[in-house]
């Protein structure tokens, strides 16, 4: 597999500001890939996740850690996808 994981600081960054870069960073991923996405906005754990299945990205995992939270996700067929 050439699948390679990826990490994107959206830190101290608020809605829509998270999408937004992790659509722009995933349309530089291929196929495959994963990207961590790490945010202060909590409200990224549900504003990412429903981007994703829009999208036709896969969620892997979701969580919460000292005041921050991440989505990482798999990049599917279509990452030039708009939001």
């Amino acid at each position: 597999m050439n699948e390679a994981l990826h990490e994107l600081d959206v830190r101290r960054m608020l809605c829509p500001m998270p999408v937004i870069k992790t659509q722009n960073k995933v349309r530089t991923l291929s196929t495959g890939d994963c990207l961590r996405v790490v945010c202060t906005d909590p409200g990224a754990l549900s504003d990412i996740p429903a981007w994703c299945r829009i999208n036709g990205h896969e969620v892997l995992e979701i969580g919460e850690a000292d005041n921050e939270v991440f989505v990482v996700l798999r990049v599917g067929e279509d990452n030039g996808a708009l939001f």
